[in-house]
C-alpha cells in the first residue's frame, strides 16, 4: 500500500507541475459552460414553471457541472498521446510502479482541474442568483467528480488504444453529441416525445443529471440521487479497470 501511494503521488505531482506551467487550462475548460451560463440560461426563464424551480439557474448549473465533468475529462487523454510519443509511458512502465498508479496519478490531476473549474462555475451560479443549499451542492460536486474520474480514465485508456489525436477526436465527438442531447443537460427530457424519453432513459447520464439536480434543490437522500451515485460509481469502476488494463498491455 505504501508503494502504491508513493508512486501515485509521484505521478500526480509530475502531472500537476506540467499543468501549472500553463494555468490557462482553467479558463479554457470553463469557457463553454460559462458561455452557456451567460447566453443560454436566460432563455429558460419562461420555462421556470415547466422546470419545477423558481430559479432557472438552480436547474441549469447542475447540468453544466455534468457537461464540464464529461467534456473536460474526456479530452484529458490527448496529453497522454504526446507522452507516449516522447517515450514517457514506456519509461514509466519499466519502473516497478504499479500500473494502477500510472493511471490514478493522472486521473487525480484531472480531478483537481475539474474541482477548480467546478468551484468557479458554482460561484458564478450563486452570483447569477442560484438558490441551492451548500450541503446539496457538495453532494452534487461529489457526483460530478466521480463522473469526471470515469471520463478521465476512459480518455487515458482511449489515448493508449488509438495513439492518435486524429482517431481519438472524432470518436469523442461522436460520443459527446448524443450525451449532450439525451441527458437533459440543456433542456429537461420531459419536454420531448415519448420515444425520445425512452431512448434517454436507457442512458445512465440522464439519471445522473436528474440526481445531481435533485441535490441542488435539497433532495440529497432522494432515490434519484442514490441512482446517480450508483451509476457514477459503476462507470468510474469500469473505466478505471479499462484504463489500468491498457497500461498493463505489452504494446502500450
Amino acid at each position: 500500500m505504501s508503494e502504491f501511494l508513493t508512486c501515485t503521488n509521484v505521478v500526480f505531482r509530475r502531472q500537476m507541475r506540467m499543468n501549472l506551467r500553463n494555468p490557462a487550462w482553467v479558463i479554457v475548460g470553463l469557457a463553454q459552460p460559462v458561455l452557456y451560463l451567460f447566453l443560454f440560461a436566460p432563455l429558460l426563464k419562461p420555462l421556470s414553471g415547466t422546470l419545477g424551480v423558481d430559479n432557472t439557474y438552480t436547474f441549469f448549473v447542475p447540468g453544466l457541472l455534468i457537461q464540464l465533468a464529461i467534456f473536460s475529462a474526456l479530452f484529458a487523454g490527448f496529453g497522454l498521446i504526446n507522452e507516449w510519443r516522447e517515450g514517457v509511458v514506456e519509461a514509466e512502465r519499466v519502473t516497478p510502479a504499479p500500473r494502477v498508479s500510472l493511471l490514478l496519478g493522472r486521473v487525480l490531476r484531472d480531478l483537481v482541474q475539474l474541482l477548480t473549474q467546478a468551484t468557479l462555475l458554482i460561484i458564478l451560479g450563486y452570483l447569477f442568483g442560484m438558490d441551492a443549499p451548500l450541503g446539496g451542492v457538495l453532494v452534487g460536486l461529489l457526483i460530478a467528480l466521480l463522473l469526471g474520474s470515469a471520463g478521465a480514465a476512459a480518455s487515458n485508456a482511449m489515448a493508449l488504444t488509438t495513439k492518435s489525436e486524429d482517431v481519438m477526436a472524432p470518436i469523442i465527438n461522436m460520443a459527446l453529441m448524443p450525451i449532450l442531447l439525451l441527458s437533459g443537460i440543456l433542456l429537461p427530457m420531459s419536454l420531448g416525445p415519448d420515444w425520445l424519453q425512452f431512448v434517454a432513459n436507457i442512458l445512465p447520464f440522464r439519471h445522473i443529471v436528474d440526481g445531481l439536480r435533485g441535490t441542488f434543490v435539497g433532495e440529497v437522500l432522494s432515490l434519484e440521487t442514490l441512482w446517480a451515485l450508483l451509476w457514477t460509481l459503476v462507470l468510474s469502476g469500469l473505466c478505471i479497470a479499462w484504463g489500468v488494463r491498457t497500461f498493463q498491455r505489452e504494446n502500450a
